[in-house]
């Protein structure tokens, strides 16, 4: 069995230069520092339930707005994941999680399947959530599947408060992208697929 899949990835643009490590074979720890509170907030959360070690350090053009900052977050954390996961060889692939908070009540489905997609079905009761957008959490979703080559379903079957709504969709993805990655020792060293690649 592998252990320690891990990544390290620097990039920088005229928008945002960002930082990052990760480790698939964690215990959830991490250090994130984005300078959006609450984006902070839910990327510790990811962290934490996907028992992904994760330390990203962001410096965006925040004064604009959050946008360019939120979504290379994404980018650059499906960058990660796609490097640190490898060939793919004895993963389980597919993850599923539905995960409460109070009144809401979210779903995410993953396939590490190499075929980037992302169906959003998720719905936001107010603009912000502090100080954040609540529309760029689709932004840093897609800019992740993106990268990571992964197909993600986001699902909210119900919920009225926006921060629990976020907060049930970032953990049901930690979930979901644990039980992906995770390696199934009857798989050993092979593909999870008829192709043989994925």
């Amino acid at each position: 069995m592998k252990l320690h899949r891990t990544a390290q990835i620097h990039r920088k643009t005229a928008e945002t230069d960002i930082a990052l490590n990760l480790c698939l074979d964690g215990s959830g720890n991490a250090n994130i520092q984005t300078g959006i509170g609450f984006f902070d907030h839910m990327l510790t959360a990811l962290a934490k339930h996907s028992l992904f070690d994760l330390d990203l350090t962001l410096k965006g053009d925040l004064e604009v707005d959050f946008h360019h900052s939120v979504e290379d977050a994404g980018i650059v954390l499906g960058q990660a994941f796609h490097k640190a996961i490898g060939d793919k060889k004895g993963i389980r692939r597919f993850g599923q999680a539905t995960i409460p908070l109070d009144e809401a009540l979210c779903e995410v489905v993953i396939d590490i399947s190499g075929r980037p997609y992302l169906a959003w079905n998720v719905n936001f009761t107010t603009e912000k959530i502090g100080n954040m957008d609540t529309e760029l959490f689709e932004e840093f979703f897609r800019g992740f599947v993106m990268s990571a080559h992964i197909n993600l379903h986001a699902i909210q079957h119900a919920g009225r408060n926006s921060h629990h709504i976020a907060e049930a969709t970032f953990k049901a993805t930690a979930r979901a992208l644990r039980a992906a990655s995770e390696l199934d020792p009857r798989m050993s060293d092979h593909i999870p697929s008829t192709k043989g690649v994925l």
